[in-house]
């Protein structure tokens, strides 16, 4: 809803990619895009100590959850994310990872590494793929995953996987709006990409992400976040 929206406010065309947030900071780095909408810190701190990006604006948040199959093998059900990790690793429960350096993947890699755990063996599997599929395939092998709430609710596949865990400021998954510098690459649109990241926080913006979600799932899967900071939310979480 967002791109046909700032298409028929500002007057652009956008050809948008899907791609986890790692492909999607490389592309910028690369010059291979106009603009970044990202939701992994680290990457996109990288990509702004480049020297190719303009500004970084918080455009709104989800969060991350835990889910896996109702009969709970591993007992993490309301547990902390850290915890509930490594007793999913002490008891070898099925777990799958997306494995494709996306900002969920990051978020979960960091997670093990809060549990002292170096996820390895045949219970652990990485998909390469996007969210969508590996929830698909978590679902089929009755693992556990990784998720962002938004793609957990809106997926028909994950209907057979529960919610385990949720809440608090270490699941917290924020989205930034990255416009990239014309010094990248002579490709670079560097207007337009301005353009759509002042517009994505703009009222307009901010009132479409606050409501998307609400008729089909019965909530909105984005907090518009305009004008606060990742500390501010994470305080709040």
């Amino acid at each position: 809803e967002l791109v046909p929206a700032f298409e028929e406010a500002e007057g652009y065309t956008v050809k948008t990619v899907a791609v986890g947030s790692g492909q999607a900071i490389e592309m910028g780095e690369r010059g291979e895009a106009d603009v970044v909408l990202a939701h992994s810190p680290e990457a996109e701190q990288e990509l702004m100590d480049s020297g190719v990006a303009g500004s970084r604006k918080v455009v709104m948040h989800n969060d991350f959850v835990v889910v896996g199959p109702e009969s709970d093998p591993a007992k993490v059900e309301g547990e902390k994310a850290v915890d509930a990790f490594k007793r999913i690793a002490e008891r070898l429960a099925p777990f799958v990872s997306r494995g494709d350096e996306s900002g969920t993947n990051a978020k979960e890699l960091s997670l093990w590494e809060d549990a002292g755990v170096q996820p390895r063996g045949t219970w652990y599997q990485e998909t390469g793929s996007g969210m969508g599929a590996t929830l698909t395939i978590a679902a089929e092998k009755e693992a556990y995953t990784l998720a962002d709430r938004g793609t957990y609710l809106s997926n028909p596949q994950a209907r057979d996987l529960a919610l385990m865990v949720d809440g608090g400021a270490g699941l917290l998954n924020v989205y930034h709006v990255i416009d990239i510098d014309a010094k990248a690459g002579e490709r670079v649109n560097e207007a337009g990409g301005d353009a759509f990241a002042r517009w994505v926080v703009s009222p307009d913006a901010q009132r479409i992400i606050g409501s998307f979600g609400e008729e089909e799932y019965g909530e909105a899967l984005f907090t518009p976040d305009a004008g606060r900071s990742a500390a501010e939310i994470a305080a709040e979480a």
